[in-house]
């Protein structure tokens, strides 16, 4: 856009930011009028920046002038007649009926601009299930709704539209973003990238564990695996091939890397904001659950990184190649009080709002001390321009979200999804983990990871609780295969784009990916079967055993899949390195104790290895 559209759709933007943060540091309108607010802005610039089809994309219809209009004067509408939509609720006017109609269409048509035909697609799906589901015969049929009883179901009720994923998005998750557009604008974002450089750009195969470290830190400002991608990819990736890694394995780093900044606390994304709500599980302890496992992701992402760099012998970057980690630290460091702060005030009882809101004013505040980070008025308007312009894909996708859930809701087809995947199962706890795993990864294909979150949450997630696992390890086990669906071939987004940046074979980028993240696909039955890793039901002395042994066999698989420890692996070795890693990683001191036999069996042999080496050739083993 150029010209006096341009300057409306910012000034539109800055306001939709300074609305969000006055509701949320100052005073909050009640939840209807404000989540009503909130999707009025994000749709408005919806029609404002993303066109309909590439032809339009240098001017503005009028079909999108009156789209922007009418979204607006929705928000208008539900926020000044609020208590006449209360008091005739399950009545509704007619205009009601109207208005709603024509917004389940904004809706839809703004996440097909947003993300494209597969999540539209779906909701179309349910809500074609909400009309004429009546029609199916068995379990999966359901009691006939009138037309205007959908609708309103769909737009005046916080079941649907207006439901938890866009009180989520309009409460937590827009000050998160807000907070990562002020850290780029500051230089917070780059002081990420330089400290990882600093702390491991010397070692081995540097750059690639520089990359695991900074899209480790990004991860938990974004969540966003494809944002992750985009930011540290077109600095991490070059510098990886630079120093000899194929163009396929730096693109899989940085995929892999990237996806797990989603399940990384303490932000982890939209999706962990609306898991906190739909469990009923206080965010500042849902991250702490959440912790080991995300740490033991990345020792594996890390430790393969390190066995590829030794296969490959590799060597770090120069010292004057690198920054200067005293400078790194004495510049940007305190950038990083942001999002120290969040870890404690959330640790400390505060809630994630409260915990947004002063993580942005940490940011202000402190990038005015030094004149290279301080923030002038233009970019401190361009931070709140780009924050609520990063935010418009998430919000279109939780308000599409929401009509799926209101179907699902109003139908009763979640508890009737979960008993069919009981039935299916016959009862086996683990054909159902498995059948979970497949449908979150194959509905995740192509779909953002909150709003399959919210798909799995309430059609999925009940299954697993009625086979008594915990609320927490259900509902994780959902989003860690929800997220790894974007590293997961053949519709690995992730893998592709870093492909794209890398210029690499995206079949092959995709595959090293899908190996990196590897861990990611055992962990959920880990802590699904056994949750001691989650800090559930357990002691501190049997969390931190089955952390030790989970470590090891993290190690003892990264070993089997990259083919390296200590030396280049035979194939036997391989294979009796995988079987250690089961072992170690499924919960029992038994599996353990064979586990740990198995892996001293491979370190001895490695060892001699090494030694009848050395000793042929005459050589000093720097390891010792």
């Amino acid at each position: 856009m150029t010209g006096i559209s341009a300057r409306i759709c910012s000034i539109l933007a800055i306001c939709m930011s300074l609305y969000h943060m006055y509701s949320s540091g100052v005073h909050m309108l009640p939840q209807f009028q404000h989540r009503a607010i909130h999707l009025a802005f994000a749709l408005a610039l919806t029609f404002f920046i993303f066109p309909a089809t590439s032809k339009q994309k240098d001017k503005i219809p009028l079909w999108d002038i009156g789209a922007i209009l009418f979204s607006l004067g929705v928000g208008v509408y539900l926020t000044l007649d609020y208590m006449n939509i209360v008091f005739r609720m399950g009545d509704p006017a007619t205009r009601d009926i109207i208005i709603g109609a024509i917004m389940i269409f904004i809706v839809l048509e703004a996440t097909r601009r947003t993300m494209g035909w597969p999540l539209v697609i779906v909701a179309v799906s349910f809500l074609l299930y909400a009309f004429f589901g009546h029609l199916i015969p068995g379990t999966l049929g359901h009691r006939q709704y009138e037309v205007a009883r959908i609708i309103e179901h769909m737009f005046l009720t916080s079941e649907g539209i207006y439901g938890v994923a866009i009180y989520v998005t309009a409460t937590f998750v827009f000050i998160f973003i807000l907070l990562g557009s002020f850290l780029t604008e500051t230089g917070g974002a780059q002081a990420f990238i330089d400290l990882a450089f600093s702390i491991t750009g010397r070692y081995r195969g540097g750059p690639a564990k520089a990359a695991v470290v900074a899209s480790g830190l990004m991860g938990t400002i974004s969540g966003s695996s494809f944002a992750n991608v985009a930011g540290t990819g077109t600095f991490t990736i070059p510098l990886m091939k630079s120093v000899g890694y194929k163009p396929e394995f730096a693109g899989g780093v940085e995929a892999s890397a990237s996806t797990g900044g989603q399940i990384m606390p303490p932000i982890m994304g939209a999706a962990a904001f609306v898991m906190a709500e739909m469990t009923g599980v206080p965010y500042g302890k849902l991250i702490i659950h959440a912790a080991i496992p995300a740490i033991l992701y990345y020792v594996a992402v890390f430790i393969m990184v390190d066995m590829e760099a030794a296969k490959l012998k590799l060597y770090g970057m120069k010292k004057s190649e690198l920054p200067v980690f005293s400078k790194v630290f004495k510049d940007g460091a305190f950038l990083l009080l942001a999002p120290l702060s969040i870890v404690y005030m959330l640790l400390a009882g505060y809630s994630p709002i409260k915990a947004s809101v002063t993580a942005v004013l940490i940011v202000i505040i402190t990038s005015s001390f030094r004149k290279a980070t301080r923030l002038s008025f233009k970019s401190f308007l361009r931070a709140l321009d780009l924050g609520a312009r990063g935010a418009l894909s998430v919000i279109a996708a939780c308000a599409v979200a929401g009509l799926i859930v209101g179907t699902v809701t109003l139908t009763g087809l979640g508890l009737k999804f979960a008993d069919f995947i009981i039935v299916l199962s016959g009862g086996s706890l683990y054909l159902a983990l498995f059948l979970t795993m497949i449908a979150s990864l194959i509905m995740g294909m192509g779909m953002p990871t909150t709003a399959l979150y919210i798909i799995l949450g309430s059609m999925v997630a009940p299954a697993l609780v009625k086979l008594n696992i915990p609320v927490v390890a259900a509902h994780l086990f959902i989003f860690y295969f929800g997220c790894m669906a974007s590293v997961t071939p053949p519709v690995a987004l992730s893998s592709y784009l870093a492909a794209a940046i890398a210029r690499a074979d995206s079949v092959k980028t995709a595959l090293q990916g899908l190996k990196l993240s590897s861990s990611a696909f055992i962990l959920p039955f880990v802590f699904a079967l056994s949750p001691r890793i989650l800090l559930l039901d357990t002691t501190v002395g049997a969390a931190i055993m089955a952390t030790v042994t989970a470590t090891l066999g993290v190690m003892a698989l990264s070993a089997c899949l990259e083919g390296y420890f200590m030396g280049n692996l035979s194939l036997f070795v391989r294979v009796v390195a995988g079987v250690a890693a089961i072992f170690l990683i499924d919960p029992g001191w038994k599996g353990d104790i064979v586990g740990l036999v198995l892996l001293s069996a491979i370190i001895f042999l490695q060892v001699n290895a090494r030694k009848k080496k050395r000793d042929l050739k005459g050589e000093v083993d720097p390891l010792e």
